[in-house]
């Protein structure tokens, strides 16, 4: 008879995913941050608030991404990211990922201000969508086992971001939805994966 192998440990999984995809893991350690300062500081710290060309603060760009307000908030965005954010390290690396982050973020926060005027937003649902967005059309364009995702789950966000803009969703629930954020997500990151998904069908032809 053999001894059966122990299970590993929650914490042991958690390290052993971490590893697997640092970028991802630094991400969601920054939310989790972030959720404790949305739900706790009020008002929200300087770092935090879209802002700061002026100032040369340029972080403040992309830092309101970080910001989460409620633990749902946190956990929704977190387990998307991920979902999403995991796939796209596995395949491509964590600078690949590190750097759709950062240009869908200022993207997406820039969108939200120009469309609202307002700095008092935050969260990752931008990057989120923006995300999705790669992820679908640059598997449409150079399709890998790795990126690919249920129609199903497509179709679902895609109604989400339509039902949030009706503004249904901030009267029933007497918050404040990003909307612009989430589009403006959206678009850059199809954009980015119509990009790289062109310049991988052209590599793949050539080899």
């Amino acid at each position: 008879m053999t001894a059966e192998t122990p299970e590993p440990s929650a914490r042991s999984r958690w390290r052993s995913a971490a590893k697997q995809h640092p970028a991802t893991a630094l991400l969601f350690v920054a939310s989790l941050c972030g959720w404790f300062v949305g739900s706790f500081f009020y008002p929200i710290p300087r770092l935090f608030v879209f802002g700061g060309i002026g100032e040369g603060e340029w972080w403040r760009l992309i830092t309101p991404i970080f910001v989460h307000f409620g633990l749902m908030h946190f956990v929704f965005n977190g387990l998307w990211l991920a979902l999403l954010g995991g796939r796209i390290e596995t395949l491509l690396g964590p600078v690949h990922l590190l750097l759709l982050v950062l240009v869908s973020a200022v993207i997406s926060n820039m969108g939200q201000f120009v469309w609202t005027g307002s700095v008092a937003f935050g969260g990752m649902s931008g990057v989120i969508y923006a995300l999705l967005g790669y992820i679908w059309i640059r598997n449409l364009l150079a399709p890998h086992p790795i990126l690919a995702l249920p129609k199903e789950l497509i179709g679902f966000m895609l109604f989400w971001l339509l039902f949030c803009m009706t503004g249904a969703l901030d009267f029933l629930l007497g918050v404040g939805i990003a909307n612009a954020a989430h589009f403006s997500g959206l678009i850059v990151g199809m954009l980015l994966g119509l990009i790289f998904g062109l310049l991988g069908t052209v590599r793949t032809r050539f080899k």
